[in-house]
């Protein structure tokens, strides 16, 4: 006797259609690239069509209590305001933080992630990372993810073995240390007032009105900046907050209103 088994066999059970399925499946992700002459032109084009157009302005700088950092707080995409109440300024550990240009979610993420692995440092080797050590740690990460689309522009700012120290980091992976910086669309205009008012000497509280008032001003002239100035000191037992102003209350308070003289009504001249 002969034993029929062709229906066991796994040809049988498997579904017309399943080698065509598997073998796109493992085939590379593919599209079709657009029939243009000049592909580069196209591709640039493209890329300006969708950037968003940001704006922001953040300052710091160091003098001889340490370091003056200072922010605004709006939000903002061309001529849309998005948001008036954004932290611009994060802290990474309670001896350092960082101010935020550029894309808010991308600048947000990477300062968290900086501050995990400056505890994991810290844990590591039972000592605190140094500014300059995480400031080439963030530059590292942003490197490797060079012309990815990323958006940051950053200050790291902190108080470590050495004192003070202030470091710039973008995106690119560039890296710059200096005593003072301005990033942002309003730098311009903060950095005219900073510039002039800046003194090494100054005390915590005048180096607080310098970076207020710069802020101040910045938000006055452009209109991607607004909000809450806040301003935050970095010394020997850590970061503190200083104030949070509405830009709108400083205004009157760099000028302030004058009343205008009452002009004298017409009255009829007394006889004589």
């Amino acid at each position: 006797m002969i034993l029929d088994t062709s229906g066991l066999e796994s040809s049988c059970l498997r579904p017309s259609g399943i080698e065509e399925l598997s073998s796109d499946l493992s085939a590379p992700p593919s599209f079709d690239l657009p029939s243009c002459a000049d592909f580069d032109g196209f591709q640039k084009k493209a890329i300006q069509m969708v950037k968003p157009a940001k704006g922001t302005t953040t300052l710091a700088f160091i003098f001889k209590e340490g370091v003056i950092v200072a922010a605004d707080s709006r939000a903002s995409m061309g001529g849309y305001i998005s948001s008036q109440s954004v932290k611009k300024i994060i802290e990474i550990n309670p001896y350092m933080i960082g101010t935020m240009a550029g894309g808010a979610a991308d600048c947000q993420f990477w300062h968290r992630n900086l501050g995990i692995k400056c505890r994991l440092h810290e844990l590591a080797n039972k000592r605190r990372i140094s500014v300059t050590g995480a400031s080439k740690l963030l530059a590292n990460i942003l490197y490797s993810y060079r012309g990815m689309g990323l958006s940051v522009g950053t200050m790291i700012a902190g108080w470590d073995e050495t004192g003070p120290g202030l470091y710039y980091v973008d995106s690119e992976g560039g890296r710059l240390k200096g005593n003072r910086f301005s990033v942002g669309s309003g730098s311009p205009y903060a950095y005219g007032v900073l510039d002039k008012g800046y003194r090494y000497d100054m005390s915590v509280e005048e180096a607080a009105e310098l970076a207020r008032r710069s802020i101040y001003h910045a938000t006055f002239r452009d209109g991607a900046s607004g909000g809450v100035a806040s301003v935050y000191h970095v010394g020997p037992t850590g970061w503190k907050k200083l104030s949070g102003d509405d830009v709108g209350e400083l205004h009157y308070k760099y000028y302030p209103v004058v009343p205008a003289p009452v002009e004298h009504e017409m009255a009829d001249a007394p006889a004589s």
